[in-house]
């Protein structure tokens, strides 16, 4: 026995907790296995999973550039200053903290760095698409300052910039913010620069789902409107889970301080580190091919669905997810859900615009197209998924049924491998 061994710093996982590393290999089984629509989950390339699990997970990095509350920071600081300037390349931003840890943090270091406690936001409703850190009264956003709530026209389906103009006007905020979580169609940043200016207010734009659109030049980038963006890194940016910040060079330092030590102290070097490996990959032809047809795949996904009698939202999507309609079924979102999991299809629930029921219930489901198109699925796969969903949720359905869909589910997902076979003690 080695005096390295002595430690169990040389011990690999299977050694040391085979019942943690079995379930690790259960969730890639799982993964691997089944249609994941979840348009807020995708696969993180080997090389960022690589990252993330990189003996930068051991350092102390309080502060910034070579202003580090630690000594021994020579290679992190090294890690951090290249995952800024790619991020700000691949954006075309003129500052960027890549620090918060999720996006739920980087939304709170905009309201630190530029409101105080009280002030007026105008954000888009939970129910009709926005985001719980966008104003909802179980956050904090919802509890510290007084939220005014645009949504979508009830006919369309869609934001009415005339309603959010008119809302803003009289609400008088200080800050809008304009971005969702459920929202299938292109966001106007241009206009809401202009709505913002009317009132003087800032503009964050909040691109967590569609950041890898943006990247690829498939949705109209907020940058040159928005004070300050923030997104997260995963979903359709595929690298590992957390957040980054853009804003205007001005804004820089408030930001900054708002990060650290505002309301983070130190940060995780590792995740920084995949973090410049995911805007390396998202500025390539690669990358941008890949969210072209996410986007293609959701438009051929939606079609599917409406030809096998499904409500969507807006009748349809222009980015990578599309909101289901459930009433007209008679099923509720957390029952679709859970026969189509049984079915071997992942998906949540989703409350959908005035929407009667709980959010833990709801009458909606939200798929999405990121993870299946990562895979390498097209056209033919998205009118397949909709067939096997159509079946799921039919009256016919029954236990039988769907166990034979998750069979045929599981044969055609092994013909798009996300991973391929890896080491026995790697990444499971």
């Amino acid at each position: 026995m080695t005096a390295e061994s002595l430690t169990g710093l040389d011990i690999s996982l299977d050694q040391v907790d085979p019942e943690i590393f079995q379930i690790l290999r259960e969730e890639q089984e799982r993964q691997e296995s089944s249609i994941v629509l979840i348009p807020s989950e995708n696969y993180a390339p080997l090389s960022v999973l690589e990252a993330s699990a990189s003996v930068l997970a051991n350092k102390y990095a309080e502060g910034y550039g070579d202003n580090r509350y630690y000594n021994g920071c020579r290679n992190a600081c090294k890690v951090e200053s290249i995952a800024i300037e790619r991020a700000c390349s691949l954006f075309g931003a003129e500052h960027a903290n890549v620090q918060p840890h999720a996006g739920a943090q980087a939304n709170l270091a905009i309201y630190y760095a530029l409101l105080e406690q009280g002030d007026r936001v105008l954000a888009m409703n939970l129910d009709h698409g926005g985001h719980l850190t966008h104003g909802q009264k179980i956050n904090y956003s919802g509890r510290w300052y007084e939220i005014g709530a645009y949504g979508v026209d009830p006919d369309t389906g869609r934001i009415d910039m005339d309603a959010v103009e008119s809302l803003a006007l009289e609400f008088q905020p200080r800050m809008i913010i304009a971005g969702a979580s459920a929202y299938p169609r292109t966001v106007d940043f241009e206009r809401f620069r202009s709505i913002a200016d009317q009132v003087g207010a800032y503009l964050l734009a909040d691109i967590s789902h569609i950041a890898g659109l943006i990247a690829a030049e498939v949705h109209p980038s907020p940058v040159p409107f928005a004070d300050v963006v923030t997104s997260t890194t995963h979903k359709t940016l595929r690298g590992p889970r957390g957040a980054v910040i853009l804003c205007k060079k001005e804004l820089a330092r408030r930001i900054d301080r708002a990060v650290f030590p505002g309301i983070q102290s130190g940060p995780l070097m590792h995740v920084i580190a995949a973090k410049a490996v995911a805007f390396l990959e998202a500025a390539t032809e690669r990358f941008r091919t890949t969210q072209k047809q996410t986007v293609a795949n959701a438009t051929h996904l939606a079609h599917a669905l409406i030809e096998h009698g499904f409500d969507l939202v807006s009748g349809g999507t222009d980015n990578h997810l599309m909101l289901v309609d459930l009433n007209r079924s008679g099923r509720t979102g957390a029952e679709a859900a859970d026969l189509l999991e049984e079915s071997g299809i992942v998906v949540n629930k989703n409350p959908i615009p005035f929407d009667t029921r709980s959010p833990r219930i709801t009458s909606g489901i939200r798929p999405g197209t990121p993870a299946v198109t990562s895979r390498g699925m097209g056209a033919a796969d998205m009118r397949q998924i909709a067939q096997w969903m159509h079946s799921a949720l039919s009256p016919a359905s029954s236990p039988d049924l769907r166990l034979e869909i998750r069979e045929e589910i599981r044969t055609h997902c092994q013909k798009f491998p996300v991973y391929g076979p890896l080491p026995d003690s790697k990444f499971r």
